[in-house]
């Protein structure tokens, strides 16, 4: 259809919950349901970075179920983050085959925060990798990434569901993945990480309520039972993100078959 609707997805932060968003892309990649442009908040920008290149979501999802995260987390003398970031570095750069942002297949923004302005910042000009790199950047956990003056720090600091970053660059249809503020089992606080992941949780809470209603289409994978860190249980994720997409094929095919809007004043 020349006159579809533009579609947009907003991945939002999560850790390891986000890699439900590997599920999600891989159900809108079997339906054939086009994807125009992706805008990703901390797990969620890496998910959708990758994807942004070209690669097989199945691919990633075995790759994802074999791959030992903790190979990645380089201690560090904790002076601005107890992880260095440099093993997650390339990790990236395979993962995003060192693309830069003018070489992907579709336009991506990945949101990060800057600790010197205090705002949201979007990044879609330079390397993929080190995008995704300060994207993931959780305060206190992986080292900031400096970058134009920027000190950057995860986006969910600011905007943990990029809902208006997709719509700002011209979606007709948001569709939206939050994988964050189901969370349905006792927290247990236990370690320095449980303090810093639990009180980002808290943050985004009342951001959620915020950007809830500003998406066509809200996908809230039930995964508010695993732990943010907890990237051993890869395949349940990806399942969860498929089982929460799924129903809503058919919705999204109906939205794609009504012509957009035009804007007032024109026909």
């Amino acid at each position: 259809m020349e006159n579809r609707p533009k579609i947009g997805v907003a991945l939002g932060s999560g850790s390891a919950r986000g890699l439900a968003h590997i599920g999600v892309l891989q159900v809108l990649t079997e339906n054939s349901i086009p994807v125009d442009l992706i805008a990703g908040c901390s797990m969620g920008a890496m998910v959708g970075g990758i994807y942004a290149t070209g690669a097989d979501m199945k691919m990633l999802g075995k790759m994802a179920e074999n791959i030992d995260a903790k190979m990645f987390f380089d201690i560090s003398y904790p002076r601005m983050g107890f992880i260095a970031g440099e093993k997650v570095k390339k990790l990236l750069s395979l993962l995003t085959k060192n693309k830069n942002f003018e070489d992907l297949d579709i336009p991506f923004y990945a949101v990060a925060t800057d600790l010197i302005s205090g705002q949201r910042v979007v990044l879609n000009e330079g390397s993929v990798m080190e995008a995704i790199r300060a994207s993931i950047s959780i305060p206190g956990v992986f080292q900031p990434v400096k970058k134009d003056g920027m000190v950057l720090v995860d986006g969910a600091v600011t905007d943990l569901l990029p809902i208006e970053v997709a719509k700002s660059h011209g979606a007709d249809i948001i569709i939206a993945v939050e994988v964050n503020y189901t969370h349905s089992k006792e927290t247990e606080i236990n370690s320095i990480l449980d303090v810093l992941m639990t009180s980002l949780d808290i943050m985004q809470r009342v951001q959620f309520d915020l950007v809830e209603p500003k998406a066509d289409i809200l996908l809230k994978p039930k995964v508010g039972h695993f732990a943010p860190w907890d990237f051993g249980s890869v395949k349940q994720l990806i399942d969860l993100g498929r089982a929460e997409t799924e129903p809503y094929i058919m919705k999204i095919k109906e939205m794609l078959n009504t012509p957009p809007a035009l804007p007032r004043g024109k026909s």
